[in-house]
């Protein structure tokens, strides 16, 4: 093996490993949240929470991770067309659960104000949550111009992979937050 191939090796590595960190920080603190909930909270939940919006919404961010994966797996095979729809189809499902959370952002208003203990926890949770996907919205969306530029080869898309990485983390974070919001009682 070459000294410089060495030397890409240990930057990916290194690229890789601070990803990995930065994400166990950040679970962190979608941790310390979740354990706010139960001793704000304990097990009560408002029956006027939407239940099935939030397993919509849900399903949509899961689909979102396929999506994702898709485009990933896409450009390490070389299909630059297969990922950028992939791409392209993950920013439109995280539109769309922002939507989503916004509407159900609109009904808590009115049900549970963020004044009160539910309301507090809900609104932070799902605030904190949406601000990620808005980021990884963001960070996807860099992908696209250059992905139509043919940046991204088999050999180069350190890029695409962190940022997927990223958006799945954001996923795996929903997973534990809603069961924690709308399912325990």
């Amino acid at each position: 093996m070459s000294r410089a191939t060495t030397l890409v090796i240990n930057r990916l590595t290194i690229k890789r490993l601070g990803l990995w960190l930065f994400i166990l920080s950040e679970s962190f603190l979608f941790l310390a949240l979740l354990v706010v909930r139960f001793y704000l909270q304990g097990v009560q939940r408002p029956t006027e929470l939407n239940q099935p919006l939030g397993f919509v919404i849900s399903g949509i961010l899961l689909l979102s991770s396929l999506t994702a994966y898709r485009g990933e797996s896409a450009i390490a095979y070389g299909d630059e067309k297969l990922f950028r729809r992939n791409i392209l189809f993950t920013l439109g499902l995280g539109i769309l659960f922002l939507v989503g959370v916004g509407i159900e952002w609109a009904e808590g208003f009115r049900f549970f104000p963020p004044a009160s203990g539910f309301g507090t926890v809900f609104f932070t949770l799902t605030g904190f949550h949406a601000f990620h996907v808005l980021t990884g919205l963001l960070a996807l969306l860099t992908l696209v111009l250059p992905g139509q530029k043919g940046r991204f080869t088999p050999e180069n898309y350190w890029a695409v992979e962190g940022i997927v990485k990223y958006w799945h983390f954001v996923d795996v974070a929903w997973v534990f937050i809603f069961p924690t919001l709308y399912l325990v009682s």
